[in-house]
């Protein structure tokens, strides 16, 4: 399975998570803990350096085994981000795109170049057919990416997840390679 450096434009791109970006990942997580842990079941759990390392190998696992595939997303020399397939499907042709963006990179268009750059990997690189994004009911933000990229509504999910001592409804939004835009 390919996993290489992705140029997403806008001076962003997406790199393999290395274990030498443990300590700054965790910094970015440390930075942006209460704004992420919203949204977010795993931020309280990254509690130093070595969590995001675990983190990392865990990443690299998946990746090895063609089941997922994370990048960090490094803009003007920083990692602002991470962005990537939290699940790959390849007997079936479909991956679930997860991600977020440090507060500093917001209102960019950064998250919307990751995803799009993902998007090309997906369909063109992986083979996929189908590409999912779940996001928070309320979670404005995140809905507005798939939203944005062409993405359509396939439901709710009530109560998909357990968020920091509640339940999220899931917006669940799916695009098919025959419907991406970015295929010509």
């Amino acid at each position: 399975m390919a996993y290489e450096v992705l140029k997403a434009g806008r001076g962003l791109e997406l790199r393999p998570l290395r274990l030498a970006d443990a300590r700054a990942l965790f910094a970015q997580v440390d930075a942006d803990r209460a704004r992420l842990r919203r949204w977010l079941p795993w931020p309280d759990a990254n509690r130093g350096p070595e969590d995001s390392r675990a983190y990392i190998l865990r990443m690299r696992a998946q990746a090895r085994a063609g089941i997922g595939q994370s990048f960090g997303l490094w803009w003007r020399d920083r990692l602002v981000g991470v962005a990537g397939f939290i699940w790959i499907d390849q007997p079936n042709r479909s991956g679930a795109l997860g991600y977020w963006l440090a507060r500093e990179a917001e209102g960019r268009g950064l998250m919307t170049a990751a995803v799009s750059a993902l998007l090309r990997h997906g369909f063109r690189t992986l083979g996929l057919n189908r590409i999912e994004i779940r996001a928070g009911i309320r979670n404005r933000r995140s809905r507005a990416i798939p939203e944005r990229l062409g993405f359509r509504r396939e439901g709710t999910l009530r109560q998909a997840e357990w968020v920091n001592d509640r339940f999220v409804d899931h917006a669940v939004y799916g695009l098919l390679a025959g419907e991406w835009k970015g295929r010509r």
